[in-house]
């Protein structure tokens, strides 16, 4: 099969997107967590917002917080690989890291919302993998919602509101789960991140002389 005996190939696999939505309220920054500290080789991509940190939040970790005016900065720069205003505020991803973790073959999971996961998988449909979190009920969501103490009932409906319109884009993602449980639906996230990452259309062929 090969010309030259000295000759030999070896795969390797690209790294591949992850991209997590949920409804506020849904539990995905819980799932996330969880993902990141039990996956192997599964990091996270820190997003930019224009939001204030909530208590307990570390800059750098869990988010980039920035100015507007340094956010549209980035923006016009093209440093974003998507971007979108949610609740008022602006959030966006780094393309540098995303571009930096296919290339190497180490996975990202992005937490991120239906807007950007639209713009993503036009600039990175062979690369990403989408998945839809979904609370048991609307009932539940709420009971989540007003459980955090910190909305008032008017940006609660708006909460959501915004929860049924983004349900609806359920159809143009890979995967959804339910987190009624959260190890029950941490084991199927993990379960999804395995197929994915054993699928042959990941493989590359190197060269090895």
């Amino acid at each position: 099969m090969l010309d030259d005996p000295d000759q030999s190939f070896v795969f390797f696999r690209q790294g591949i997107l992850f991209l997590l939505s949920a409804p506020s309220g849904a539990g995905k920054t819980t799932l996330s967590g969880q993902l990141l500290g039990q996956v192997h080789d599964l990091h996270p991509s820190i997003s930019y917002t224009t939001r204030p940190p909530r208590l307990g939040e570390v800059d750098g970790q869990d988010y980039h917080f920035i100015s507007e005016e340094q956010f549209v900065r980035l923006r016009g720069a093209g440093a974003f690989a998507e971007w979108a205003r949610v609740h008022d505020f602006l959030y966006g991803t780094a393309r540098a890291p995303l571009d930096e973790a296919l290339t190497s073959g180490h996975d990202l999971l992005l937490d991120i919302d239906v807007q950007g996961v639209s713009q993503l998988k036009t600039s990175y449909a062979a690369s990403s993998v989408s998945i839809f979190v979904l609370p048991p009920s609307w009932g539940e969501l709420e009971r989540r919602l007003r459980g955090r103490g910190t909305d008032n009932d008017e940006v609660i409906a708006r909460r959501l509101r915004r929860a049924r319109e983004e349900a609806r884009e359920l159809v143009n993602y890979h995967y959804w789960v339910v987190n009624d449980q959260v190890e029950r639906a941490v084991t199927i996230l993990q379960g999804i991140i395995t197929a994915e990452r054993a699928r042959v259309l990941r493989l590359r062929e190197r060269t090895v002389v």
